[in-house]
């Protein structure tokens, strides 16, 4: 006889780890026990060498779907005699390092099971199993148990109980099982908050969202704004209420096959729509299908399936909801049912709420693929707390602050990066107030007390200003650029010297300029600025985000095309204001220098008559990747400049532009010259850089790589010239992933340090 203890690190607790075990153990005729603790999961096995054997080899072969094994530690032990195989209570001996489950949608067995009329939970809206249901905005401790989730107010049911303590059942130690007997219930609740008198709430919802209202309807993460996708008036009606002139909403549909009504869905999207986390997924939409109002002057789609046992029995009745943040612009997601009747009075014009505590808030996730990866433009429900690993441990524990835009933190322990849900932008007292709570929770679920706190380098940065007043033993500042530059090299486990090609809206450089438009060398530690677009004025400062036309003329200015001035789309009282604009340039008065990618697409969107003034971030930038006629490669090598090292010359390409407009040119196809003209400039800058330090290794981070036309024009042309190219597959390529370079940054400078 043999005896082998063993602790299986991951993401084991939750997600039906120890029934499996349980049920292998026997099918190896093991004995010995199972139990959850703090650092994940602990077994003990006693039997024959070979049974022992072909159970290490399972083990590692035939994890339940949702789990993560990241370790598994064995040591041989002395056998006890154990005669049969249990499942022990669990047990906290040491701070936690076991990994707790994202939030899962619904599985196949639980939606089966919703639908049967024979099923005890026929229709019962919080049906879930050891596969399925809320995870992380349950849970306020570790280890991952029910009195440690939302749920612990619900007293188990006779039926529920025997489940949920019967190792052979698919509800075996689910922590949030319950059923229309002893676990929560539907309130339908007027504009006002006053309950509704309805037999069934459910039916009463379907009913006020057909005749055209909208609805708070409470999910796992938060609540949903719902509404008729195709009621224009009702969506039209939204848009006013929410202060969302044009941004996409995103969609839910019942199934595939009604979004490919709409969509091209390739296989690979597919899987992302039926994946765990339910994400929203962006697709390309069908030549000549239009949905009023959800989506203006965009090609693509936002698309989700139900991702609770409650929106999927809303799409049974209505095959295409808008569900949208239920929010005013820009504020974090309501929770809580109070405070959604009273933040959003005079958005919904009624409340469908239920009493299971949202303990975080955790707004929906955004996917996309593009060359062929799954990427995420918004980390959130479903993929969060789930880690990011370093390929070396940080020597301490970590807090990063992340940025101001799409915040996120990340809190780091040995090699594990925890990064939190998408936070946002950081200029209202309710992000903040959700940027300091968020801290709060993931600092005491993961019992993570970080020594060193991180933060941007610009000085005016809400997380920047908030992590310098904490007591800590260190304040490390990173660049913003580095920082992105990091979390690339990070997710791909890369910590050798590389060249980074960064290119965003906005970041504080070590020169006190905006920079945006950066070709980087350098490592996890340390980096040097190789190549930058040439600075030009925004006039105005942070007001030239906001009108793309001021970016306009300070980069027709720049390459002397003033005679462009009046063909830009701006009012008689813009265009008297422009000699004030240029005057304020020449003395630099509130018109900060800036290497900007991102503004660079502002302006060029602006001399295309496309955007003068924006409604939501990056609009102008869209539209203009949207006007490009991709079906053919156009490029203007003359107008690029022969050194393109420092600062690159980009007057030319402006110059080229005005000059192609004086000719009539499509605009569909100058703005595709655009495009493949700047990929090129930078390309070419890379291969100086590899010339210059001899590295093969180009990164690609920054918010406007979520252009798929620039990001797929230039990794076409990096891996033509031979690059490896490390992109963005885990954290977003735009300043939700900050946070986790960050944290790689300190750690590799406390490394250096010790």
């Amino acid at each position: 006889m043999k005896r082998i203890d063993i602790t299986v690190h991951g993401i084991v607790q939750g997600v039906g780890f120890r029934p499996w075990i349980y049920r292998l153990a026997h099918e190896c005729r093991l004995n010995g026990h199972i139990s959850n603790n703090s650092e994940g999961v602990h077994i003990a096995i006693e039997g024959q060498p070979g049974q022992i054997e072909g159970f290490m080899q399972r083990l590692r072969a035939e994890a339940p779907p949702l789990a993560h094994i990241t370790r598994i530690e064995c040591s041989e032990g002395r056998p006890q005699g154990a005669a049969t195989f249990r499942i022990l209570a669990s047990s906290r001996d040491s701070l936690p390092d076991t990994l707790i489950s994202p939030d899962v949608g619904p599985c196949p067995d639980c939606l089966r099971e919703l639908s049967d009329p024979n099923d005890r939970r026929f229709h019962y809206p919080f049906i879930n199993c050891t596969n399925c249901g809320p995870r992380f905005t349950i849970i306020s401790a570790l280890p991952y148990d029910r009195p440690n989730t939302s749920m612990h107010v619900f007293n188990l049911c006779p039926e529920c109980a025997r489940e949920y303590h019967d190792p052979a059942d698919r509800r075996f130690h689910a922590q949030p099982n319950a059923c229309p007997t002893c676990g929560p219930s539907l309130k339908l609740l007027d504009a006002h908050g006053r309950p509704q008198e309805t037999a069934d709430p459910l039916q009463g919802t379907i009913t006020r969202l057909r005749r055209g209202e909208i609805g708070a309807i409470r999910g796992i993460g938060g609540f949903h704004l719902a509404a008729d996708a195709f009621n224009a008036e009702t969506v039209a009606t939204l848009r006013r209420r929410k202060g969302r002139a044009e941004k996409p909403f995103a969609l839910m549909a019942r199934d595939i096959a009604t979004i490919r009504r709409y969509c091209r869905v390739s296989e690979a999207e597919v899987r992302s729509l039926q994946q765990a986390a339910r994400p929203i997924v962006l697709l390309r939409k069908k030549a000549g299908v239009d949905i009023p109002g959800v989506a203006p002057g965009n090609r693509w789609l936002g698309f989700m399936l139900p991702s609770t046992p409650l929106h999927a029995l809303l799409s049974e009745h209505m095959s295409v909801l808008v569900m949208t943040s239920a929010n005013f612009s820009e504020e974090p997601i309501a929770i809580g049912n109070e405070e959604a009747v009273q933040r959003l009075a005079g958005l919904a014009d009624f409340f469908l709420i239920h009493d299971r505590d949202i303990l975080q808030r955790c707004d929906d996730a955004i996917v996309r693929i593009v060359a062929g990866a799954e990427r995420p433009v918004r980390r959130a429900r479903g993929f969060v707390p789930a880690p990011v690993f370093l390929h070396k441990p940080s020597p301490a524990p970590l807090l990063a602050c992340g940025a101001e835009l799409k915040n996120t933190i990340a809190l780091c322990r040995g090699d594990a990066v925890f990064l939190s849900q998408h936070i946002g932008d950081l200029d209202n007292p309710s992000a903040l107030a959700f940027f300091e709570e968020c801290i709060r929770h993931l600092q005491n679920v993961l019992e993570i007390r970080p020594q060193h706190l991180v933060h941007d380098l610009h000085p005016e940065y809400l997380s920047t200003k908030w992590a310098l007043a904490q007591p800590a033993e260190q304040h490390i500042g990173v660049q913003h650029h580095h920082a992105h530059l990091a979390a690339v090299m990070a997710e791909n486990r890369v910590h050798e010297p590389c060249i980074g090609i960064i290119l965003d809206g906005t970041g504080y450089g070590t020169d006190g300029t905006i920079w945006g438009g950066e070709v980087l060398t350098g490592d996890t530690r340390d980096f040097s600025r190789f190549a930058w677009l040439q600075p030009v004025p925004m006039p105005g400062g942070s007001t030239a985000i906001r009108q793309p036309w001021r970016m306009a003329v300070s980069w027709l200015n720049a390459a002397e095309q003033q005679d462009f001035f009046s063909h830009l789309p701006c009012s008689p009282q813009q265009l008297d204001s422009i000699p004030l604009l240029l005057q304020m340039m020449r003395s630099t008065l509130n018109s900060p220098l800036t290497s900007s990618c991102g503004r660079l697409f502002d302006a060029v969107a602006a001399l295309l008559g496309l955007r003068g003034e924006i409604s939501y971030e990056a609009q102008a930038a869209i539209e203009l990747e949207m006007l490009a006629d991709a079906r053919e490669r156009v490029l203007w090598p003359e107008v690029l400049p022969d050194d393109v090292s420092a600062a690159l010359d980009a007057r030319p390409l402006i110059r080229r532009i005005v000059a192609e407009l004086a000719a009539g040119t499509a605009r569909e196809k100058i703005a595709m010259g655009f495009h493949c003209t700047l990929a090129e400039l930078f390309v070419r800058s890379a291969c100086a850089a590899r010339e210059a330090g001899d590295c093969n290794r180009v990164g690609l981070s920054g918010g406007v790589f979520q252009n798929t036309l620039l990001f797929e024009l230039m990794l076409a042309r990096l891996q033509e010239e031979k690059f490896e190219v490390l992109t963005h597959k885990q954290v977003p390529s735009n300043d939700g992933g900050i946070a986790l370079g960050q944290i790689a940054v300190a750690a590799a400078r406390l490394r250096a340090e010790s």
